[in-house]
């Protein structure tokens, strides 16, 4: 009877563990809420980076959008896709934080903090100064 109460702790114990979460757990691709693309999550050493990797409408009049809202005036003319709009997300504490999310659509760059709801479904939070001063959107793991 003494090991029944020693093994239930074991289980629960081995349980919580296999369900933590691990820091590689956000690699893949993911779409944004609209439908309209893809961001690819990936890692470089110890940080983690993110592409557009998939566009709903890739061209405009027959040619690749290009990221003409960008305010360095070198870098108007690359393609969206395949643009690393995630950048140098480092994990602790089960979040992804100290990185940054460039926006093409209005060429601003802010900070951010990326967490997992659950494997599936990813909360990405873009903000200045202070994380209360941002905007959260959620992706949904692509199958």
């Amino acid at each position: 009877m003494r090991k029944f109460p020693f093994l239930m702790l074991l289980f629960v114990a081995l349980s919580f563990s296999a369900s933590a979460q691990n820091k590689d757990a956000i690699i893949g691709k993911w779409l944004n809420p609209s439908g309209e693309g893809q961001i690819e999550i990936y890692k470089k050493g110890d940080k983690f980076y993110g592409k557009l990797a998939w566009m709903k409408e890739p061209n405009l009049n027959g040619k690749p959008k290009l990221d003409a809202k960008n305010p360095n005036a070198n870098l108007q003319k690359r393609a969206l896709l395949n643009l690393e709009i995630l950048k140098d997300f480092v994990y602790e504490d089960g979040k992804w934080t100290d990185g940054t999310i460039y926006d093409p659509k209005s060429g601003k760059t802010y900070s951010c903090n990326m967490t997992l709801k659950s494997a599936d479904v990813l909360n990405i939070r873009g903000y200045v100064g202070i994380s209360l001063l941002g905007r959260s959107e959620t992706f949904k793991r692509v199958k």
